[in-house]
């Protein structure tokens, strides 16, 4: 694969585990820092690239970009073993990701954002975020207990897409320390991707 440019906040989690991706499978791009808190996402050099006006955006070296963190991670991944290779087990890759930009992002990110980019105290969170922030991060400590990965008992784009706005729970007022079987996951996928 050809060189590309990442287009993100290295803040982001959905930025992040683009990088992870690309990291892991050694990828060569050039990191383009985009600060969201100073519209630069907003300006027409930026639409031009994603009219949706969001970070990350992957511009690859035939000019050809594509946006959405989890459509970026299924690309990239394509063709490597963090993709399943059974379709079933893809099928439940996918329905992951699905769920994590639905249920999980929205409120565990969010608070997230609120507390780290806006500098909100947690007593400021709406409640309706915060619960289902807690009811996304107890759904997962169900489907990970007694298991290593999501999928097929190996790192897959699932956990990458799960990954960083999990482990940066606690910065958005979440408490993983009732949580024992994320904290697992979380310190497994950390070593594996060469986080720690």
């Amino acid at each position: 694969m050809s060189s590309m440019r990442i287009f993100g906040d290295r803040g982001s989690g959905n930025c992040q585990k683009v990088k992870f991706v690309a990291d892991h499978l050694g990828l060569p791009y050039r990191w383009e820092d985009v600060d969201i808190m100073k519209g630069e996402t907003r300006t027409p050099e930026f639409l031009a690239r994603n009219p949706f006006g969001q970070v990350p955006v992957v511009e690859f070296a035939d000019g050809r970009c594509l946006a959405q963190s989890n459509a970026i991670l299924l690309y990239l991944a394509r063709d490597s073993d963090l993709t399943p290779r059974d379709p079933f087990a893809r099928a439940k890759a996918d329905e992951l990701l699905f769920w994590e930009q639905y249920s999980h992002e929205p409120y565990v990110a969010v608070a997230r954002f609120h507390m780290v980019y806006l500098g909100k105290p947690k007593s400021a969170l709406e409640a309706r975020v915060v619960e289902r922030g807690d009811k996304a991060l107890d759904t997962m400590e169900r489907l990970i207990a007694g298991k290593s990965y999501f999928v097929d008992e190996a790192l897959s784009v699932a956990d990458v897409a799960l990954l960083p706005y999990t482990r940066l729970a606690h910065e958005g007022g979440f408490d993983l320390g009732t949580r024992p079987n994320l904290r697992a996951w979380i310190a497994r996928c950390e070593r594996d991707l060469r986080l720690c």
